[in-house]
């Protein structure tokens, strides 16, 4: 059956409903702004001329956060037809197997999404194909910007300060958005390696969750129950 996620300190659950609340803040401007432009399309003939940038931008935060929050509730769908046919031992053993496959591969996406992001931010890729072998010189990208989300004319100025070298920024600078890159593949791999962690002290059975649709049977069972 499938697990509920309990945090179990303060830090924990500080952590979990600040999540929580992003993800949630995330959807509801992007209902906001959605809405707001068809009104001001169908009723002012008149529209936000960045809200589908931000809109899109404002998905793939919600994608890219939603992805390590789903490996921390065990929410991520699976096919367990045949570990549930295993013994405890060995289905722990493909659960751990799967776990390191799944470190692996986000250490590999941690490299290829701060090499994406670093020359955004005026900062240096590493060097290496596939392990960092250390920082490379990076041709600078930090003054790209995205096409039509203003910004705060002061805070321009001071990122343009820190850094473009001095120049103020006219619009959001990419790098603003692109930080979803790393920071959300990071919780990924850490995720991962928590969920690895419990499935070898037992705290957890897999990384898929299983037999969803039991659950919800389970649930509304007492619904169909005559009174």
């Amino acid at each position: 059956m499938s697990q509920r996620y309990e945090p179990r300190s303060a830090l924990a659950r500080a952590i979990h409903h600040a999540e929580e609340t992003l993800i949630a803040l995330i959807l509801g401007v992007m209902t906001l702004v959605t809405f707001v432009n068809v009104v001001l399309r169908y009723v002012f003939n008149s529209s936000l001329i960045w809200g589908l940038e931000v809109t899109l931008i404002l998905f793939a935060w919600l994608v890219l956060l939603g992805m390590s929050y789903a490996v921390k509730v065990t929410a991520h769908l699976g096919v367990d037809a045949v570990i549930n046919m295993m013994r405890p031992g060995p289905r722990r053993v493909m659960g751990l197997l799967a776990a390191a496959l799944c470190i692996l591969y986000a250490a590999l996406l941690m490299k290829g999404a701060w090499d994406y992001w670093a020359p955004f931010a005026g900062l240096e890729q590493t060097g290496g194909r596939w392990f960092p072998t250390g920082f490379i010189q990076t041709r600078d990208r930090a003054f790209y910007e995205t096409d039509q989300v203003p910004m705060a004319h002061g805070l321009a100025v001071w990122l343009g300060n820190l850094v473009n070298q001095g120049e103020a920024y006219d619009k959001l600078p990419r790098f603003i958005p692109y930080f979803i890159l790393p920071f959300g593949v990071g919780l990924l791999l850490i995720r991962f390696m928590q969920a690895g962690i419990g499935i070898a002290l037992g705290k957890r059975s897999a990384l898929i969750v299983s037999h969803e649709a039991e659950d919800q049977v389970a649930d509304v069972a007492h619904m169909n129950k005559d009174d």
